[in-house]
């Protein structure tokens, strides 16, 4: 199939909605995913000529055949070995991009926060949608957020009662089922935490059979004044894989941000994090681990933009490559003129097993505020032969002592994660992975 073809077919998704859109576009929701189709006629899709994209190359998805609207329910024993174990929370099923009321568990909610299915909010709740949804997304820019924005199937819309100290996670299972077929999904997620309210929020890919699959999301989040949240994205799916994944911050005063994004597993992922940093003494937190092998393909991008003085941004992602797998960091922090005695640190460290893999890194700094305390840098290397011969000199075997630094490596993100059974859990599949 052709990128035009492909583009097309898109197209006629998004034309199958306008019928509905057309009868009240003049709300703010509407006028924006009316906008998106357009802007993502003009961008098309990227190629290595772009230069977000120069690394990361998605003519095999473009040529790829999927079903974009492959509703289908799956029974819970089925998805036994998809599931975190222990895990306890506010748990909702998508599969396909489509919420599963009979699989997914909100009886934990508390009566301080409304969760609604995306299709849900744009019948009961369309005044959240037209204060924020899209808002801080740039559908004009970026192709794969402009589709997003015009054909999203489904997905979660979070409001969180100013003062709310919400106990239990909010956990999203996205599960894509394509044991019988290619299957492609858009997926939306808007979380709004009110003023001086605190949340967990984690979404959880997974892959069920061997065909391919393409998940293009969009996670839109608003912390308010004096507002925690924590934010984990965890990505485990199969060699077929394509997912590209944004997620969009806007932090106001005196907020606390903290976000961990581990990539397991996938045939080809693209992470974006973006932070819009619009408040003073406000805390931001920026945490990856990425662990692929054979022929995966990991891109990260992040963007930390400071706009207001006096706040903290931090961020470290490490990487594992093995086998002939590639990875992609591009981190950038924008520090506004306005932004004084701004303290902005990044770094991305990654460990190459293999004379096979690739690493490309892509630190940015731009400062136009002179009273800050700024860092970035980016290192990519073997194992320390040194240690690995004291381990041994000490009667470890070479292949454990191996073993034992990529651990301890890994284990500077993992350590971060607040939610005990994730973090636990993640222990485990990385301690296998690494063999």
């Amino acid at each position: 199939m052709s990128e035009n073809n492909l583009q097309s077919q898109l197209t006629e998704v998004y034309n199958d909605l306008q019928s509905s859109l057309n009868g009240s576009a003049s709300e703010a929701y509407n006028q924006r995913r009316i906008a998106a189709i357009d802007s993502f006629n003009k961008l098309g899709f990227p190629t290595t000529k772009h230069e977000e994209w120069k690394y990361s190359n998605v003519k095999n998805l473009v040529k790829g055949a999927y079903n974009l609207s492959a509703k289908k329910s799956l029974q819970s024993e089925g998805l036994k070995s998809l599931e975190i174990p222990g895990l306890e929370g506010i748990i909702l099923y998508f599969v396909n991009g489509y919420f599963q009321e009979e699989l997914s568990d909100l009886s934990l909610a508390e009566g301080k926060i409304s969760i609604q299915t995306f299709q849900e909010a744009q019948s009961n709740n369309p005044e959240i949608l037209n204060k924020h949804f899209s808002k801080y997304s740039k559908d004009s820019e970026e192709a794969f957020t402009a589709l997003n924005t015009a054909v999203a199937n489904d997905g979660v819309v979070v409001n969180v009662e100013a003062n709310a100290t919400i106990e239990h996670p909010i956990i999203l299972r996205m599960i894509t089922d394509v044991t019988q077929e290619n299957v492609a999904s858009n997926i939306r997620n808007l979380v709004v935490v009110g003023e001086n309210a605190e949340v967990k929020i984690a979404e959880i890919f997974r892959t069920l059979g061997e065909h391919s699959s393409f998940v293009n999301t969009v996670t839109e989040i608003v912390v308010a004044k004096s507002a925690r949240a924590d934010y984990y994205k965890i990505q485990d799916d199969n060699n077929s894989s394509y997912h590209v994944g944004t997620t969009n911050v806007y932090q106001e005063d005196k907020s606390y941000f903290y976000a961990a994004t581990i990539t397991l597993n996938g045939g080809f992922t693209r992470n974006n994090l973006n932070l819009d940093l619009n408040g003073e003494y406000l805390e931001s937190f920026m945490y990856g681990l990425y662990i692929p092998n054979e022929k995966q393909h990991v891109d990260n991008h992040t963007v930390a933009d400071h706009r207001k003085p006096n706040s903290v941004s931090n961020e470290l992602y490490k990487g594992v490559l093995m086998d002939k797998s590639t990875g992609v960091f591009n981190g950038k922090i924008f520090v506004r003129q306005e932004a004084q005695q701004t303290n902005a640190y990044q770094n991305c460290r990654n460990v190459i097993t293999s004379d096979s893999a690739t690493m490309n890194t892509k630190p940015q700094l731009e400062i136009w505020a002179d009273d800050v305390k700024c860092s970035h840098g980016a290192t990519t290397g073997m194992l320390n032969d040194e240690a690995i011969f004291y381990m041994q000199s000490r009667g470890i075997p070479k292949e454990e002592a191996i073993k034992m630094q990529l651990l301890a490596f890994a284990d500077d993100v993992v350590s971060q994660i607040k939610i005990e059974t994730i973090r636990e859990y993640l222990t485990e599949i990385i301690h296998e992975k690494l063999g």
